[in-house]
């Protein structure tokens, strides 16, 4: 774990050095003015067909590692779950977990899930944990095996390399078969298929020292139903031995997602394993629709067509990051601080990945599964003081009308970077993300469970006016309003809703509880004069 994380801020400080961001958070803003922004909103009022409804609570994803579940900072070498911990972790609605291939099959052939050789996790005990509190989880796996990294020269090995063994080549799937082998046990034992041959599933069941528990085999355990391939690789900041042109990264997902096409063997790929399992794109730090295009052309000269017409895709799923703040992605130009998300290119960004999905026969879903504000003002993605509203409440407004911003325009899925702290008081680039510290909740946490305890399973609906939004939502027969000046500078307005009851309910959010605010009022002939601020309002009509 130790290494893993030093890890993580060695990457993070060599991004720094070298384009004073991390490209997959190096989120643009080319000065949108408001009334643009939210016109993409507003272009999106009728929207009673939407194919899919997605529930709001499906905006509330967060990334996180097993140390995050299992390790009590006063018993660090207790691997169970942490209360403490796990009760903030179910604030959200699904957990993205990085997880090192290392963790895997820290030596060649061996695999380990429960305990891993490498670290002593048990990834059993987490997995069902989260099914059990109804969380989702999305397995990222994730760097390149160390033994891997190890065939590379001195200077060159590197956990973020391209996950083949040095000098292979990375346009031909049959490269990338070490790490399809490993993708095929994750989901023959985590995934829904029962029936995997158990010839094919492998453990490593020597124990580690005396009385140390073994791994023993277990298939079809129904517990992930997303895995990951990787993340970040088409990253412009590091060496070529770390990086993936689209057509490169397209032989890579080829051997994952079904050992390309069954070409690698009986035990490749994770649709060899588990035809129920959904791979997701690792999360692309370019934001750049054109990557996926290229890789979806890759798919169609090289995997072909099914029988209904549909490009033969190495795919189930898009998926990018995306970090608000006054830099650039597509000129990589250096950030100074976080804005809000209306006011950066999350809209127009979104729609592009969204019109590429829908161009295809049979629509992936679009998800962005990173995304986020630092606390500390030396960051240059900082959440920002607005006037007497200090920095944590602002990273919660933030962080909520993100993801409002995003079922808005057609995201199926968000998850936010991350559970906790990197380095609290660092002023380094995501060290203070964190949306919980101490086993506490943050009020960025605060809001989301909030939202998704008063109308998680409701689905939106419509945005009814632009400025100030008036997003519309609805379940069942019931219909919520969501009202939020879209601007960081402390702006309120009036907004006059037209409800047609005769009493309204207002509900607002309150950091440090688990639940809003809640007030009923009467209307006027069944409208209702709402004033509206930076920090998002919910108003619900009452019949009776």
């Amino acid at each position: 774990m130790i290494y893993q994380f030093k890890f993580h801020l060695a990457v993070a400080i060599s991004a720094m050095f070298l384009n004073n961001c991390r490209p997959d958070k190096v989120s643009p803003k080319t000065s949108l003015n408001i009334k643009d922004t939210v016109a993409i909103d507003h272009s999106l009022n009728d929207t009673t067909n939407i194919a899919n409804p997605t529930p709001l609570k499906n905006m509330f994803g967060i990334n996180s590692y097993e140390w995050n579940f299992l390790q009590d900072p006063a018993n660090p070498n207790v691997k169970t779950i942490y209360e403490a911990n796990m009760s903030v972790i179910k604030s959200f609605s699904a957990v993205r977990h990085y997880m090192n291939w290392n963790k895997l099959e820290n030596t060649k052939g061996d695999y380990t899930f429960n305990p891993t050789n490498n670290g002593g996790w048990n990834y059993d005990l987490i997995y069902t944990r989260c099914k059990q509190e109804n969380i989702l989880v999305l397995a990222d796996m994730k760097n390149c095996a160390s033994w891997l990294v190890n065939t590379y020269p001195t200077g060159m090995q590197d956990l973020d390399n391209v996950p083949i063994p040095y000098g292979q080549d990375k346009t031909a799937p049959e490269s990338y078969i070490d790490q399809a082998k490993a993708a095929f046990q994750f989901a023959a034992r985590y995934g829904y298929n029962t029936a995997v041959d158990p010839v094919l599933v492998k453990v490593n069941s020597k124990p580690r020292w005396p009385n140390d528990p073994p791994n023993v085999v277990k298939i079809g355990m129904s517990l992930v139903k997303y895995i990951e391939c990787g993340n970040e690789w088409d990253k412009w900041w590091k060496g070529p031995a770390t990086k993936q042109t689209p057509e490169e990264y397209a032989a890579n997902l080829s051997a994952f997602y079904d050992g390309d096409k069954g070409r690698l063997g009986n035990n490749a790929g994770v649709k060899t394993a588990d035809p129920g399992m959904q791979v997701v794109i690792g999360g692309l730090a370019t934001c750049d629709a054109a990557f996926v295009q290229r890789i979806i052309d890759w798919c169609k000269t090289n995997r072909g067509y099914r029988t209904d017409g549909s490009v033969n895709l190495c795919f189930d799923v898009i998926n990018y990051h995306f970090y608000n703040n006054d830099g650039d992605i597509l000129t990589h130009s250096k950030a100074t601080t976080g804005v809000a998300p209306e006011l950066s290119k999350a809209g127009s960004l979104a729609n592009a990945f969204v019109k590429l999905a829908n161009s295809l026969k049979n629509p992936p879903e679009v998800w962005v599964t990173e995304s986020g504000y630092d606390i500390n003002q030396g960051s240059y993605q900082k959440a920002i003081a607005i006037g007497d509203k200090p920095v944590l409440i602002t990273q919660a407004d933030w962080i909520l009308r993100t993801s409002l911003l995003y079922i808005r325009h057609g995201i199926k899925r968000v998850f936010y970077y991350q559970l906790l702290d990197d380095t609290p008081d660092s002023n380094l680039q995501y060290a203070t993300s964190g949306l919980a510290t101490d086993g506490k909740r943050r009020p960025a946490a605060d809001y989301l469970l909030q939202v998704n305890k008063l109308m998680g399973d409701f689905t939106y609906r419509s945005t009814i006016n632009a400025d100030p939004i008036v997003d519309k939502y609805v379940s069942g027969s019931r219909q919520m309003y969501i009202l939020t000046v879209p601007d960081q500078r402390q702006r309120t307005a009036t907004y006059m809703l037209n409800l047609g009851t005769p009493k309204a309910n207002i509900y607002t959010l309150k950091p440090g509880s688990e639940a809003m605010i809640s007030s009923q009022v009467n209307t006027t002939a069944g409208k209702l004069s709402v004033k509206v601020t930076e920090t998002p309002t919910f108003i619900e009509g009452i019949s009776q």
